[in-house]
């Protein structure tokens, strides 16, 4: 009895060349599509970085008008104490990416309230190695602050306004945040 597909088989396979031209051209799009994603993971670990600070000062601030007591966010080293101005953290940066801390009390007795982990692929740039909020109305201490959030390492696809974050704390001890690196006004 003969089949209506004639002598060949429905199912053909498929050759070695035509398998090999399918993993080359899946091998050209991973490629193609690997720097963009590294861009986007950067770009989404500053942003989250940003959002994590912009957070922690919001919670300081109020956690000063809740509890009426003197709140500090601080650099912290492994052991979540602050650390001094001018002591690097324990990667040896000099900046904020060895993590924070919110501590309530003065500077005898503080008690950690909240911290965040130290991560080193981002840098947290600010002149402030501490920043404390005051009761009644939660202003901080001191003059104006900033920080600046941006990759560590930079590529042509990682620089720019784009891959930076600045937040600006205001005398009344509100964060803002803004896209692009810090820049002092004029």
């Amino acid at each position: 009895m003969k089949s209506g597909w004639g002598r060949q088989s429905p199912c053909r396979g498929v050759t070695l060349i035509e398998t090999l031209v399918v993993v080359v051209l899946l091998s050209l799009c991973a490629m193609a599509a690997t720097p963009s994603w590294f861009a986007w993971s950067v770009r989404d670990q500053v942003e989250g970085r940003a959002n994590a600070l912009l957070g922690t000062l919001a919670y300081a601030r109020n956690e000063a008008i809740r509890q009426r007591v003197r709140i500090t966010v601080c650099r912290i080293d492994a052991a979540r104490r602050c650390l001094a101005a001018g002591k690097v953290c324990p990667s040896g940066a000099s900046d904020w990416s060895c993590g924070w801390a919110v501590m309530a009390g003065g500077s005898g007795a503080q008690r950690l309230l909240r911290f965040q982990s130290g991560f080193d692929g981002i840098s947290v740039i600010s002149p402030l190695s501490s920043i404390a909020f005051t009761p009644p109305a939660g202003r901080a201490a001191g003059t104006f602050g900033s920080f600046e959030i941006a990759p560590r390492k930079t590529t042509a696809a990682t620089s720019g306004a784009r891959w930076r974050r600045c937040i600006r704390i205001a005398s009344a001890g509100r964060a803002r945040m803004t896209e692009g690196a810090c820049v002092s006004a004029s």
